[in-house]
């Protein structure tokens, strides 16, 4: 209607006269109206997991891709088993590994540690949108059962984690954070999902983020920073931020188009790492924008990062618009070797 266009006009600055109002209007209700393509996309039925015919190439012209082979050297951590349950749920995922290594704290003993935080402190920090404590407590009890047999996957076996909840996971709602999505179940295995559970990590909850993958409010309320509850979390990986931060899990993963790895973990006081594009799978996470999504872990110290990240990265055969790079970490370098570049 005139009335729309009038409207419309004024929240864009613009103004038309009479005349020209008349023209958008029978531009917009005629046969050639735009509103009809819109129609016409979404009778496609193209799914989230459709891919586009684009793929995007992060390797500026002339550069090659690095060669070699990945090493993962952790540094040799000592780590007495705390006296306090409380000291326990906020160590490192590394300190954590350690533990679990040692036989001092079991798989099954941390998850119910992390599954009793996560119902004790959500109610004020409004992180979590739903707890998964069935699929935590097979996969904490088979990691017993594994490390008790001998069988030991690496540092992240037997460590509870939690997922941003635009990663797919069988048999869990995956509501990417807004009302219309709030029962959603999709039947796939995000990527990153299936390599933790391979590393024998476990899954505690699917956390919160901004609706659609924005800001730190969603529909269940806005999650907050544990240190200041009177802050938001920042996004959109905000309950993974929160989460890592206020000792509810070991690590998270969050996903970052434009600042929303970075961001909350700047605003929580956690490492995040935003990898390189084409690095980490997107399969089975909600695409926001193709050529610019990442997926990145969130945790409480930067070799915690370098860990996950180790665990997630590279090809899957699913997302083509990843490059098989090497990976080195050696926890035990000097870091008086490094060079550490600070804009001005």
């Amino acid at each position: 209607t005139i009335e729309m266009i009038d409207a419309a006009q004024k929240i864009a600055g613009l103004n038309f006269t009479p005349a020209e109002q008349q023209a958008l209007l029978e531009r917009l209700n005629g046969e050639r109206s735009p509103l009809k393509g819109f129609e016409a996309i979404r009778a496609a039925g193209l799914g989230n997991d459709t891919v586009p015919a684009l793929v995007f190439n992060p390797v500026p012209p002339g550069k090659a891709i690095p060669k070699g082979e990945s090493s993962m050297a952790p540094s040799d951590v000592n780590v007495s088993m705390p006296s306090t349950d409380e000291e326990l749920a906020f160590l490192p995922a590394t300190h954590l590994g350690r533990l679990v290594a040692r036989r001092d704290v079991k798989p099954t003993e941390l998850t119910k540690l992390y599954l009793a935080r996560l119902r004790k402190y959500d109610p004020e920090l409004h992180c979590v949108i739903s707890v998964t404590e069935d699929i935590a407590m097979k996969q904490a009890k088979r990691a017993d059962e594994e490390i008790a047999a001998g069988t030991y996957r690496g540092p992240l076996h037997g460590i509870p984690w939690g997922a941003k909840d635009l990663l797919a996971v069988r048999g869990t709602k995956t509501t990417w954070g807004a009302t219309p999505y709030k029962e959603q179940r999709i039947d796939t295995d995000s990527t990153v999902y299936t390599r933790l559970t391979e590393a024998g990590a476990v899954l505690v909850a699917k956390l919160s983020m901004g609706a659609l993958a924005s800001g730190d409010r969603w529909f269940g309320a806005r999650t907050r920073n544990p240190w200041n509850t009177e802050q938001g979390s920042s996004g959109s990986s905000a309950g993974p931020g929160s989460a890592t931060a206020a000792g509810l899990v070991g690590f998270a993963i969050g996903t970052e188009t434009r600042g929303s790895i970075i961001s909350p973990a700047t605003r929580n006081g956690v490492a995040g790492l935003r990898p390189t594009y084409g690095r980490v799978s997107r399969y089975g996470a909600m695409a926001l924008s193709w050529s610019m999504d990442k997926i990145g872990p969130m945790c409480r110290s930067a070799e915690d990062c370098a860990l996950v990240f180790d665990a997630i990265r590279g090809p899957d055969g699913k997302d083509n618009t990843l490059f098989d790079v090497p990976f080195v970490w050696d926890g035990g370098r000097d870091v008086r070797e490094l060079r550490i570049g600070v804009p001005k």
